[in-house]
C-alpha cells in the first residue's frame, strides 16, 4: 500500500470520528434539553382547585379534545388495577339503605379512597350512594391502593377488610378477595409506576427584549386560544368533561388577577402539562406548544426551558420521544394518561 493510500485512509478515518463525535454531541444536547423541559410535580400546585365548570369554545384547528367522552361524567367504581377489590355476593336481595347505613361506622375512615357499588342482579353495577330503595344482589368494595401521596399501608388494608367481613358477617353474605399479601405488592409496584411517570412539561415564554408583558395583552391571547380563566389565577385548556388538558400561569409563580386584563407587566408565562392527568399526552402536548409558539408570537417573546435554554423543534421533538416512552409504561398497566383510572390515581 503506498503512502498516499495510507495518507488516505487516515484522513477518512478522522472524518469518520469527527462526524461519530458531532452527533454524539448534538445527541447529549437534545436529550439534555428535553429532560430539562420535564419537571416533578413535588411541591407543586398545578392542577389544584380548578376552576368551575363551564361551557368550552370550539378549539381551532391543531388543538386536541379529550378522548373517551364515555368516561366524562360516569361514577368511578372499584377497579382491580388500582383498587383492593372485595366482593360480596347475598342469598336474598338486600337493601341498599341497609348495606348503606352499615357502612356508616366505616366510611369516615377511608375518606375519599373506598368505593362501594351494588348489582341488582350481578350483571349492572351502580355507586352505593345512589341506590336510594333499590335491592342488591351483590356489593363490590374497593380501596385505593395509590395516590400522589404514596401506597396504602397493610394496616389500613386491614381495617379495610375487617370492616367489610363485619357487613358480610351481617348480611350473611359469601366473600371473595385477593390475599392482602398480594395487594400490598401491587400497591408498592403501582406506587413505583405512578413515581415514574407522574412528571410536568414546562414550556416557558420569555420577553425577547427584557422587559414585561402587558397583562391585558396576555388576557386576550389567552382568550383567543380557547383558554379559560379561573380563579387560582391560571388559564386553562379544558377538553370533555372540562377535563384540564394545559394550564398557563405567571413564570414567577404569581398569579394572573383572575383573568382581569390588568395588574403589573409579567416577566413571563409558563405552560405546563401534568403528563399522567392529560389525555393523549402526546398529542396534547402538541396543542400545548403550538398554542405556546403562536403567544409567544404575539408577545415578541421567546420559548425557553426552566434553566433560559432557548427551545428549537428538536427540544421538542425529543420530548415528543420521552411521552411515547410514558405511554408504553402506562398501557402495560392497562389504562391511559388522562383516563377516569389515572385522574383517581394523581389526585
Amino acid at each position: 500500500m503506498t503512502e498516499l493510500q495510507l495518507a488516505l485512509l487516515a484522513i477518512g478515518a478522522l472524518v469518520v470520528a469527527g462526524v461519530f463525535a458531532y452527533n454524539r454531541i448534538q445527541e447529549r444536547r437534545v436529550r439534555r434539553d428535553a429532560e430539562a423541559a420535564f419537571r416533578s410535580p413535588a411541591g407543586d400546585a398545578l392542577l389544584e382547585a380548578p376552576a368551575p365548570a363551564r361551557k368550552v369554545a370550539p378549539m381551532p384547528e391543531g388543538r386536541v379534545a379529550t378522548p373517551r367522552p364515555e368516561e366524562a361524567g360516569r361514577p368511578a367504581m372499584p377497579d382491580s388495577r388500582v383498587d383492593y377489590v372485595v366482593d360480596l355476593a347475598f342469598a336474598a336481595p338486600t337493601a341498599t339503605d341497609g348495606l348503606r347505613d352499615r357502612w356508616k361506622p366505616f366510611g369516615h375512615l377511608f375518606a375519599k379512597r373506598a368505593i362501594l357499588a351494588y348489582s341488582p342482579d350481578g350483571t349492572r353495577w351502580f355507586p352505593l350512594a345512589q341506590g336510594n330503595g333499590d335491592s342488591s344482589l351483590a356489593l363490590k368494595a374497593g380501596l385505593q391502593l395509590v395516590t400522589r401521596e404514596g401506597a396504602i399501608g397493610e394496616a389500613e388494608l386491614i381495617e379495610f377488610r375487617a370492616a367489610i367481613d363485619t357487613i358480610a358477617a351481617a348480611t350473611r353474605a359469601t366473600i371473595g378477595a385477593t390475599d392482602l399479601r398480594v395487594a400490598v405488592d401491587r400497591a408498592r409496584e403501582l406506587d413505583r409506576f405512578c413515581k415514574d411517570v407522574d412528571v410536568q412539561v414546562v414550556v416557558h415564554v420569555v420577553s425577547g427584549a427584557g422587559a414585561g408583558f402587558d397583562p391585558g395583552r396576555i388576557h386576550a391571547l389567552a382568550l383567543a386560544e380557547g383558554l379559560t380563566p379561573g380563579a387560582d389565577g391560571r388559564y386553562a385548556a379544558r377538553g370533555d368533561g372540562d377535563t384540564i388538558l394545559f394550564s398557563v400561569e405567571r413564570r414567577d409563580g404569581g398569579a394572573f388577577a383572575a383573568g382581569k386584563a390588568e395588574g403589573e407587566p409579567d416577566t413571563g408565562l409558563s405552560f405546563m402539562l401534568d403528563v399522567a392527568r392529560a389525555p393523549d399526552t402526546r398529542r396534547t402536548f402538541q396543542a400545548m406548544a403550538s398554542a405556546a409558539r403562536r403567544m409567544a408570537a404575539s408577545l415578541e417573546g421567546r420559548l425557553v426551558d426552566d434553566n433560559g435554554h432557548t427551545l428549537e423543534e428538536r427540544e421538542f421533538s425529543a420530548i415528543e420521544l420521552q411521552l411515547g416512552a410514558v405511554k408504553a409504561m402506562f398501557d402495560a398497566q392497562g389504562f391511559d394518561s388522562g383516563s377516569a383510572v389515572a385522574l383517581r390515581l394523581f389526585s
